[in-house]
């Protein structure tokens, strides 16, 4: 008996949802265990460097996004997938030793751009140089997770989410609270949870692993230069969007401490609605992928509609929980009077996300189906100019500034890739 569409995207969509709705809990488990420490310069720190690596290793996210794409289109082609991951793999490891190299580099321009007291960057400073060791790992793991949403296997990236969260946060707590490493524990722990996840992943995938009865060369210059082409473009996408975080984070930190504490305390809403809406973007790039694979326009246009109708129901859902739960969620990260209360006082610019953002997360999981990465790349870039723009005229408004022009780039992203893909289908 075959599965309605609606029924095939709920059962891509659940595994990846769960997995996505357990991503926040590594920021959440971070920033609880420093936020109950005797300083805020400890929470502080580890903002700093949670924020270096999110630019850093997102910067990289290409490579999920275009291991995805054209697994899915291999799939429904009926093509080899299993050079897809190969492709994925070699080029992953080979990134994640050259930042390993690059690394004293990386980090002083990255703490240079953030800002932030002397105390905090020397805290900062400790945190990277210790999770930076686990590069290769976090960057195969993209190649991983892209693999197996392609090939519609949603079961594994959630396998190996709960696999890498879980451990980061027994490690979390042992070396954290029981030893006191402070910053160190918590970037120990996480370097640690990204080869876990990787031995995870790769012994749940180990059947796609095997060669078929009609082998594809892995290294076919045709088919390695189309996925460095996407891979480049999602790559420009996105440093260009982490850019906007980045520069996002180092405002508030020119703000004091305690607004850039309270920010990261907030932007934890934003990480939390984006793997929300993440698990039927997910199934789109799988959906999407797969109807383009087979050049079937009419089952492209249903896929996305579907998706489209399962988002709004997600913004909607997140709108509620941010508007009752907003306040005791602050309160569970951080028990320091100062940071709590910032971050109540800034509450409600994270109520718009739900309206701002989420059309946004949804077209990224169709224009990586479609591998539409210069279309990508270009709408980014457009959304950036008014990401500035819009700081340009609201900086005398400092942190309220801040949170205007993080909404209106949410909005700018939505808008600008809609009208593309209005182009495109019509």
């Amino acid at each position: 008996m075959s599965l309605s569409l609606n029924q095939r995207i709920w059962m891509l969509a659940w595994p990846l949802l769960l997995s996505n709705l357990t991503a926040p809990l590594l920021g959440l488990v971070d920033t609880a265990v420093v936020g109950h420490l005797s300083h805020p310069r400890y929470l502080a720190a580890v903002a700093l460097g949670g924020n270096f690596f999110m630019f850093l290793y997102f910067s990289f996210n290409f490579l999920r996004m275009g291991t995805t794409g054209f697994a899915s289109q291999a799939k429904g082609g009926k093509r080899d997938t299993r050079v897809v991951l190969l492709r994925g793999l070699l080029l992953s490891s080979a990134l994640g030793v050259g930042l390993i190299v690059l690394s004293p580099l990386l980090r002083e321009t990255g703490l240079w751009l953030l800002g932030g007291s002397d105390q905090v960057q020397a805290l900062a400073r400790d945190y990277i140089n210790i999770r930076i060791l686990g590069a290769p790992a976090a960057l195969a793991n993209f190649a991983l997770i892209g693999f197996a949403i392609g090939t519609h296997n949603t079961r594994v990236p959630l396998k190996m989410t709960l696999l890498m969260h879980s451990s980061n946060a027994l490690l979390d707590v042992l070396l954290v609270q029981v030893w006191d490493w402070d910053v160190r524990g918590v970037a120990t722990a996480s370097a640690c949870a990204e080869y876990i996840g990787l031995a995870g992943g790769l012994f749940w995938l180990r059947q796609s692993l095997r060669p078929p009865r009609q082998r594809e060369p892995v290294w076919q210059l045709s088919a390695i230069l189309a996925l460095m082409g996407v891979n480049r473009d999602i790559f420009i996408r996105s440093l260009a969007l982490l850019s906007c975080f980045f520069f996002f984070t180092a405002q508030g930190a020119r703000l004091g401490d305690t607004v850039l504490a309270a920010n990261a305390v907030l932007i934890t809403f934003l990480l939390i609605l984006s793997n929300l809406l993440d698990g039927f973007a997910n199934a789109a790039e799988a959906l999407v992928g797969e109807a383009r694979g087979r050049e079937d326009h009419h089952a492209l246009v249903r896929a996305i509609a579907a998706t489209g109708r399962w988002t709004l129901g997600c913004a909607v859902i997140g709108l509620l929980l941010f508007a009752v739960g907003g306040t005791p969620l602050i309160g569970l990260l951080t028990d320091l009077p100062g940071i709590r209360d910032t971050a109540i006082f800034y509450l409600p610019w994270v109520l718009l996300l739900p309206l701002t953002a989420s059309a946004g997360f949804w077209l990224d999981g169709i224009f990586v189906g479609a591998t539409w990465g210069a279309a990508m790349r270009n709408t980014m870039l457009v959304s950036v100019v008014i990401f500035f723009i819009l700081w340009g005229l609201t900086r005398g408004w400092d942190n309220h500034g801040l949170w205007l022009t993080m909404n209106g780039f949410m909005a700018a992203r939505g808008l600008c890739m809609g009208w593309v893909l209005w182009r495109r289908l019509s």
